[in-house]
């Protein structure tokens, strides 16, 4: 059996928590990461009808994009519908997790999956990148432990640049010490000075994999007392922001655009922002969700046309004034999340043979309904 634990930690090395923005409720929402997993349930939102289906399908976590606990409880009346849900979660001992605007910022995550599904080229970031920060992990090894140490720490996820996995950088010197009374040196005798051939090992880690490298190291090392050590690096990190800004392969009017969002989203209606419907547009500037405020960025980066969801009505004012035009596509358009997570956690099923079933939620949650 596969604890819930294992499953999450493969899925941060894609979008670690660290991306997350400050504030964001993301992780571990009710339940056990302990939780050996029966079947696996992926979803947009966590909502009483989607509970219901998890208990019909025999389903012990649940994997949702928007948190189920936004807020915190403060008392657990149970005539409140959202407190009735968590009574039944926990009653079912059903764990879930939520990874939201890690999922938003991660690359190859939320929004390029958007940007992907129009088709845009030479996509880059809508708000300002940020650095994921990494770390230099340096270990000092006998020369003939040197091999095991480092596929010790590959396999714990060290080493891991971009595509590439497994990397590391070693130099040959000599390492000397004075074993004490008490001890037990793997090389040397107690209270004899030693010197041995040593290598240098350097590999590059994210900081939530820390705990677990070291752990392999030590499992590893052949010494009582390793030599080892953790820097902050910079020039390899990671870049990662928010929305992209791209182009579509040859100009649309902003009616078309509507249109070909509506088909390639599976969408009821959008609402479109716009003094012309009949304007051409080619850069195109998309944040899933919530995305009203970040109008500014998609001005900025030279966008013809926003699309995002939630657009106030004051907002759609500043919009329509600044030129830009806008499509609100709703925020249920992240539901573009439960094929694209099922596709990833099959893979990753596949590489770590994960017995469990991978099933997505058939439920729309989305609250609106167009006439």
């Amino acid at each position: 059996m596969t604890k819930a634990a294992a499953v999450i930690e493969r899925f941060e090395q894609f979008a670690p928590q660290t991306i997350a923005e400050k504030g964001d409720p993301v992780g571990l929402q009710l339940g056990s990461l302990t939780t050996e997993i029966k079947k696996m349930m992926i979803t947009l939102d966590v909502r009483p009808e989607v509970v219901a289906e998890a208990v019909k399908n025999k389903v012990n976590f649940i994997f949702a994009h928007h948190p189920a606990m936004f807020h915190p409880i403060k008392s657990f009346d149970l005539a409140v519908p959202q407190n009735q849900m968590y009574a039944e979660l926990l009653k079912h001992q059903i764990t879930v997790y939520g990874a939201h605007t890690n999922l938003d910022n991660a690359n190859g995550g939320m929004n390029d999956w958007l940007a992907s599904a129009l088709n845009l080229q030479q996509t880059s970031a809508l708000l300002p990148k940020r650095e994921l920060p990494l770390q230099q992990l340096v270990v000092y090894v006998p020369q003939v432990a040197a091999n095991s140490v480092r596929q010790a720490l590959s396999a714990a996820g060290a080493g891991t640049i971009g595509e590439y996995q497994g990397c590391s950088y070693s130099t040959d010197g000599t390492g000397r010490f004075l074993p004490g009374e008490k001890t037990h040196p793997a090389i040397g005798q107690p209270l004899v000075a030693s010197s041995v051939t040593e290598e240098k090992i350097e590999v590059i880690i994210r900081p939530n994999q820390a705990a677990k490298v070291i752990k392999a190291l030590l499992a590893a090392h052949p010494y009582e007392e390793p030599v080892y050590y953790l820097t902050a690096i910079h020039g390899l990190n990671e870049k990662y922001g928010m929305g992209r800004v791209g182009n579509l392969p040859q100009e649309m009017t902003i009616k078309e655009l509507a249109v070909f969002c509506k088909r390639v989203f599976n969408l009821s209606g959008v609402r479109v922002v716009a003094p012309d419907l009949h304007r051409l547009v080619k850069r195109v500037a998309i944040l899933g969700g919530s995305g009203g405020q970040f109008y500014a960025a998609a001005v900025k980066a030279g966008a013809d046309i926003y699309l995002t969801g939630d657009l106030s009505y004051h907002t759609a004012h500043d919009i329509y004034a600044s030129q830009l035009a806008a499509i609100d596509l709703g925020h249920h358009v992240e539901s573009i999340c439960k094929p694209q997570l099922t596709k990833l956690f099959n893979t990753w099923k596949q590489e770590n043979n994960w017995s469990f079933p991978i099933i997505q939620s058939k439920i729309s949650t989305d609250p609106f309904q167009f006439f």
